[in-house]
């Protein structure tokens, strides 16, 4: 066992620090998601699945009628 760890050291250390990178960038699009942050970055007012977008031109309509 201890052959085998120490033939693939370098994988192992490649493989811990990409598995860090990913757990980061998850946390941080967790965090991002939790603060109401859009990851899309587009115009929401032309999104159709963008609820923020389709509440306030609902909000809009009623008050036109």
């Amino acid at each position: 066992m201890i052959s085998w760890i120490t033939g693939n050291i370098g994988t192992i250390i490649v493989l811990l620090v990409l598995v860090l990178i990913v757990a980061a960038i998850v946390r941080t699009m967790i965090r991002d998601k939790r603060c109401g942050k859009s990851t899309c970055g587009g115009n929401c007012a032309h999104c159709n699945l963008c609820t923020a977008a389709r509440s306030t031109a609902q909000n809009r309509r009623k008050s036109k009628t």
